[in-house]
């Protein structure tokens, strides 16, 4: 029983009292301001080294890097927060074109002095990582040193960085402010609603399939209605990064991406491989859960549809409380963790319009918290949203005691941490379910989320791979668009889908984020990652936490096929690794499939 209130909304009065009008966030920028131009006056100042006693002045660099780049960073983030909450708070949408351009200049600065470091001697360079100043940095040092190398000279890249404000990351901007300004009227419970697209997004797992098609239809119908605007933008930001690519000589337009990740690309088609050879359970899956609905395959709008008869609903305290009981088993840290975190104010969680669609975690590094942005609306997935945010503020936790420039974890390790968080909750709420109709719920709710890292996200990457082959050369039309979404969708899908979701280009954040490129294996690298560190946690037990926190220290400072031998003693660019997680995935169908044998 809750004996706790949580907060449904966020705090964000503990880093600036008075919100986007804050004059406390007005002084913070300002001194923003200054900051970055001191740091780009210290960088123009400074030559390449030329000898190891210039390791003295690379570590004052380093820590001014360091100071600029959380000053920013807190500023940013808490914006970010302002204009998650309301898309109708205008100021904020300001202050983030004010912070674009802020980032751009410590950018260029930032992207002058890691070509400075670059032009350094071999020799010297090697004398200068073994100094004490400078050895805890050895990695991301080299990384700098690597990235450079492969750039253009350093005016041009300054020209691309400071165009880059209005021609790249302005049209990101601009698909944020099409998606906020979206409402769509949906009936629900037989009165007629008008919803924002995360509102709308919600219903996708209501039991009621009319209210489900009515959502489908009504956003589908929205992303339709916009779809030159979405395909201008998406088309530009497109455009723009294979120019730089172009300038810069890199014909794979996975290169950055993978880079971005710290990974191979055989370990990317590795596990590709072992999914696209392992489809078949869960297409079957797929068309059983049809048969239940009624229908022959599934249309998009049922794939998260409840199966059985157990829909209630689990209210926020309760859900909180199922979290911390869970975590609790895994490890005490974990546990107190979140229980601060859901006490203190962290999670925005409140159903109400005018909030963005999605959910993520954002990290304040100056004031070491994290805030955690979702729209719950009470059920299980919701629940494992939570769970899985909550393992992404604990990731920062956990890298607490590094320095801050050793935290720069990638895409596909952050997403390990929070599935592995999610995974927690899922398994124990499976494997305790009072009833055969609550475990079937549960067991469903846990496929398919395999269903959406196996599909959905193979959906994503494959159409993305071909609308950027096809970008190259020159615009793809709305209409192109919709038919690479489909085939993409059909495939992925191993052809067990009825209608499909063709505007779901549009309506996918992900595509439009011009910070990280192909935004979408990370999540499934992630989730199949954290089943081999689920199984050892399992095997462990609670002794396993203070392991699990070395691995995620370890994330920002070195390749993840390095990551996993050090910590799983495993070889993640053979399939047999992914093969393995997949496996343990596929368990969890053929249990669906028993249960519902009499049924299908």
């Amino acid at each position: 029983m809750t004996t706790k209130t949580y907060p449904e909304t966020w705090d964000l009065e503990t880093f600036f009292k008075g919100g986007s009008g804050s004059s406390e966030l007005r002084q913070h920028l300002d001194e923003g301001a200054a900051l970055v131009q001191s740091y780009a006056d210290a960088v123009g100042g400074f030559s390449a080294p030329e000898k190891a006693a210039d390791a003295g002045r690379v570590a004052e660099l380093l820590e001014q890097t360091k100071d600029v780049m959380n000053h920013l960073r807190e500023a940013g983030a808490v914006i970010g927060c302002y204009a998650a909450q309301d898309t109708t708070d205008k100021q904020a949408l300001l202050l983030q074109g004010e912070m674009t351009s802020l980032g751009a200049k410590f950018q260029t600065a930032f992207m002058s002095l890691q070509q400075k470091l670059a032009k350094s001697d071999q020799a010297v360079w090697d004398e200068l990582l073994e100094q004490d100043d400078l050895k805890a940095f050895a990695f991301i040092l080299g990384e700098w040193r690597k990235k450079s190398a492969a750039r253009l000279p350093e005016a041009e890249e300054a020209l691309i960085t400071a165009l880059s404000v209005d021609g790249y990351h302005g049209w990101g901007d601009l698909y944020d402010q099409l998606v906020g300004d979206i409402l769509v009227s949906v009936t629900v419970d037989g009165e007629e609603r008008e919803l924002s697209v995360g509102q709308a997004n919600n219903l996708s797992s209501n039991p009621d399939a009319a209210v489900r098609k009515e959502a489908f239809e009504k956003l589908e119908d929205a992303w339709e209605e916009k779809e030159e605007f979405f395909a201008k933008t998406l088309n530009s930001i497109a455009g723009f990064r294979l120019a730089v690519y172009e300038k810069r000589g890199w014909e794979n337009v996975l290169r950055e991406p993978l880079e971005y990740n710290r990974m191979k690309e055989e370990t990317l088609d590795a596990m590709w491989g072992a999914i696209s050879a392992n489809k078949a359970p869960f297409a079957r899956y797929l068309e059983r859960k049809a048969q239940l609905l009624g229908k022959e395959k599934p249309d998009w709008y049922d794939i998260d549809a409840p199966v059985t008869e157990s829909t209630a609903t689990i209210g926020y305290q309760e859900g909180a409380e199922f979290i911390l009981d869970h975590f609790g088993k895994f490890g005490p840290e974990l546990q107190s963790f979140a229980r601060t975190a859901l006490e203190d104010g962290w999670v925005e969680a409140e159903d109400r319009p005018n909030k963005r669609p999605g959910g993520f975690c954002t990290g304040m590094p100056l004031s070491e918290e994290s805030r955690i942005f979702m729209t719950y609306s009470g059920s299980m997935s919701n629940v494992a949203t939570l769970a899985h945010e909550l393992g992404h503020a604990f990731h920062s936790y956990a890298l607490r005691p590094v320095h801050s420039l050793n935290r720069g974890y990638a895409m596909n390790v952050a997403e390990t941490a929070s599935t592995f968080a999610e995974m927690i909750v899922a398994d124990a709420a499976v494997k305790e379910a009072k009833s055969e109709e609550e475990k079937l719920a549960l067991l469903e709710d846990k496929i398919q989320r395999s269903v959406a890292f196996f599909m959905n996200i193979h959906a994503r990457f494959l159409f993305e791979t071909r609308f950027y082959e096809e970008r190259k050369s020159g615009i793809v039309s709305s209409e192109r668009l919709n038919e690479l979404m489909e085939e993409a969708q059909r495939e992925a899908y191993d052809g067990a889908l009825g209608e499909a979701h063709p505007h779901f280009w549009a309506s996918k954040l992900h595509f439009y984020i011009t910070d990280v490129p192909f935004y979408n294996f990370p999540y499934t690298f992630g989730y199949l990652f954290s089943l081999s560190i689920y199984a050892k946690a399992l095997e462990e037990g609670e002794a396993f936490e203070e392991k699990y926190m070395a691995l995620l220290r370890d994330t920002a400072v070195m390749p993840v096929e390095e990551l996993a031998e050090k910590h799983l003693g495993e070889d993640i660019t053979k399939q047999e690794f992914w093969e393995k997680g997949v496996r343990l995935c596929i368990r969890d169908v053929d249990e669906f499939l028993e249960l519902t044998s009499q049924e299908g």
